[in-house]
């Protein structure tokens, strides 16, 4: 089995892969106060909670965007499995055109989910993610990857818009019964998802119309299932994107170790 780990500033996203086939996905909270035989103690319980062990473990391939937890989770999967995982980062091979001012500056989570969505989706193609923040990334008809933009995420917004509005509450992100509000939660709500929703819509025009064609669009990330309902542009929830193209990064640089 092969493990793969994305370490995004929430959440830890785990997931199992045999061959081709994902067997399992589990995660836990991106916490900093953890220590390497805390993280190894962790991903031993979800390998066992899906019915797997550690021995089964015959390599496997990390993410972050948190430095920190990268080395931390490094040193524990490999007090877990006795194996050196394979890092995202520079010397990796990608197979990414990468059309930035600083290739170097653009994230591995992003690497990630542009590496699965050229091997995956029709070109030329936008891709969402929606986490602690909304990113977008475009790749070309040849699969070169352009750039993109950096939004702040659905739930910081929200929660930024309750603690400094002393009338408004913390609310569940979820749909809301009407798009026209008709209580104070309603209109929050109403105002996250059709908000995003009509935002997500408006920036795949706009990248059609800078490119000059149709384009392929996804979404990815932990809220995509609140927006994307509300949407009305097609846009394909693909809620393994990451760990797809984990995947695939892991099956071109076997061999490599850190």
């Amino acid at each position: 089995m092969v493990l793969l780990i994305d370490i995004g500033n929430t959440n830890v996203a785990i997931g199992g892969c045999e061959g081709e086939r994902l067997c399992f996905t589990g995660s836990c909270a991106s916490d900093l106060k953890k220590t390497e035989d805390e993280y190894a103690l962790t991903v031993k319980g979800i390998l066992e909670l899906n019915g797997f062990t550690a021995s089964q473990v015959e390599g496997g391939i990390i993410s972050s965007v948190v430095p920190h937890l990268r080395t931390v989770l490094y040193q524990a999967m490999k007090l877990l499995t006795g194996h050196s995982f394979l890092l995202v980062g520079s010397g990796i091979k990608t197979g990414l055109n990468i059309h930035m001012d600083n290739p170097a500056q653009l994230g591995s989570d992003l690497v990630v989910n542009a590496v699965a969505a050229n091997a995956k989706y029709p070109k030329p193609l936008v891709f969402f993610y929606m986490g602690t923040a909304t990113t977008l990334s475009v790749l070309d008809k040849h699969g070169t990857y352009l750039g993109g933009m950096i939004i702040p995420g659905l739930r910081i917004s929200t929660d930024a818009l309750s603690a400094q509005a002393a009338q408004l509450p913390v609310i569940p992100l979820a749909m809301p019964q009407r798009m026209i509000g008709r209580n104070t939660v309603e209109c929050m709500q109403a105002g996250a998802v059709y908000g995003w929703a009509s935002m997500l819509d408006g920036l795949v025009d706009r990248v059609e119309e800078e490119l000059g064609e149709p384009v392929t669009a996804i979404a990815t990330g932990g809220l995509l299932q609140v927006v994307l309902p509300a949407c009305r542009r097609h846009i394909i929830p693909d809620p393994h994107l990451r760990l797809n193209g984990l995947l695939i990064l892991y099956q071109k640089n076997q061999g490599r170790r850190r």
